[in-house]
């Protein structure tokens, strides 16, 4: 293993690369899945939702597996976590572009529904957790230094940034054209397109990933016999942990939200899809440029300290666009800019609060469980996602929203509505979970930074 090497600019732009991966199909399952299937395929808002819900549930099992198969796997040349993200890059691709499978617009109902699960779960449950619980686990391997993860976290954001600015500014300007009546619709044979040539340069950043990081914290195998009820029990006790999973519901939740509302606010509610690629952009430049702030910040502050102030300038956006219910474009994307700006900043370090949730545990323990821990994480955010997606399915039906009133007065402005109160109402939770539930402060993160050194200074 590569363990003489000094931790560097390498080791962080590998690491970036690996979440620009993961998010150019996540992004794009994001942003554009659930108009695929309700506008292309015909299938209801509802019913997708539902199908985003009920596939939380199989990752409950994939997640947790996956997790242990990680553990228990041994250490080779490239280390223990590496090489499963070259493993994973190629199904995880596949997978990915046989959701858009458009050629089957005309099959029965019922053969659209099946390939629609059948795709989600290969895609989300199997293939992306084969390949993500193994890189969220890799960052605490590649150096034992808090503020040498805070970078990592950062360069992570930076990587998952790109991703969305690749997608969420190019795309709308591909995959959208304008029918007789002057309307942007969803050309499904362009987001098929679109998604083969994001599943081809995902594979290209996977293996980015793997050829430029260097794992230098030697992780042991886990040999010792699987006990689910000892997993249920000490995670109950984690009060860390059940802290930053809270708040990843939380965040997912309210920043989702607005992602999935996006394509249908910008082409129904303001019948412009350009705004939401300059959106999309602008919100993208905020946080690249945040970034080169975040780690000095965050090693004065504290990580949870500066994510409660930034939580409280998102929510304000929120609150100021449901009270305006402005009909200008270019005001919505100022604000949202804004509320951009204020989730950045907890985007920006969360990756490394669960490196610090993974050390508390073992301060505590004295059990180092990387892959295990980062499951359960990787599993609530799953959820955040999933509750995100079938919130936003239900209140678009709710709503009334089908092909047919796709532009009805109505109907658009309650989905104006439901993208400022959802948004605005998680933020605002997500900010006193972080005061009040997550325990780890800035003193408490050093301190057990100082007792994992001493400790591996004497082995």
């Amino acid at each position: 293993m590569e363990s003489t090497k000094k931790f560097g600019i390498r080791d962080k732009v590998g690491y970036m690369f690996g979440d620009f991966g993961n998010d150019f199909t996540f992004i794009l399952s994001t942003m554009f899945l659930m108009k695929f299937y309700t506008d292309v395929m015909g299938v209801s808002s509802a019913l997708v939702g539902l199908m985003m819900m009920l596939a939380r549930f199989v990752d409950a099992v994939t997640d947790v597996t996956m997790g242990q198969i990680v553990d228990r796997s041994r250490p080779g040349k490239k280390g223990k976590f590496a090489p499963w993200i070259r493993r994973m890059a190629g199904p995880v691709a596949v997978a990915s572009f046989l959701m858009y499978a458009v050629w089957f617009k005309d099959m029965p109902m019922a053969f659209k529904i099946f390939w629609m699960f059948f795709t989600y779960l290969l895609w989300g449950s199997v293939c992306y957790t084969g390949v993500n619980i193994p890189y969220g686990s890799m960052a605490s391997a590649i150096s034992a230094e808090p503020k040498d993860r805070a970078s990592l976290s950062s360069w992570r954001t930076i990587g998952a940034t790109l991703a969305q600015t690749v997608i969420g500014v190019v795309l709308p300007l591909i995959v959208y054209y304008t029918d007789a009546q002057g309307r942007s619709v969803l050309s499904g044979e362009r987001m098929m397109i679109s998604a083969l040539i994001c599943s081809i340069f995902a594979v290209i950043c996977y293996f980015l990933c793997f050829h430029m990081t260097t794992e230098r914290v030697k992780v042991e195998q886990k040999t010792e016999k699987f006990s689910f009820k000892e997993l249920i029990l000490s995670l109950a006790q984690n009060r860390a942990l059940i802290g930053i999973i809270v708040c990843a519901l939380l965040l997912l939740l309210a920043q989702l939200s607005l992602a999935n509302m996006s394509s249908y606010i910008y082409p129904n509610y303001f019948g412009n899809t350009t705004a939401m690629a300059a959106a999309t952009f602008i919100g993208s430049g905020l946080t690249l440029l945040l970034s080169t702030f975040m780690a000095p910040l965050s090693s004065k502050f504290g990580k949870k300290e500066i994510s409660i102030a930034g939580c409280i300038i998102s929510a304000a956006a929120m609150i100021i666009a449901f009270i305006l219910h402005t009909h200008n474009v270019w005001v919505w994307v100022a604000i949202y800019s804004v509320f951009m700006l204020g989730i950045a900043v907890f985007n920006l370090v969360i990756w490394a609060m669960i490196t610090d949730v993974i050390d508390d545990a073992e301060v505590k323990t004295g059990k180092r469980s990387d892959g295990t821990i980062y499951s359960v994480y990787s599993f609530a955010r799953k959820l955040g996602q999933a509750a995100s997606s079938g919130l936003s399915g239900l209140l678009l039906s709710i709503a009334g929203y089908t092909a047919a009133t796709a532009y009805d007065t109505v109907v658009v402005n309650k989905i104006y509505d439901i993208s400022c109160l959802v948004p605005a109402i998680g933020i605002i939770l997500l900010a006193l979970a972080l005061k009040f539930l997550y325990p780890l402060n800035k003193k408490r993160v050093e301190e057990n930074a100082a007792k994992l050194k001493a400790k591996r200074e004497m082995m």
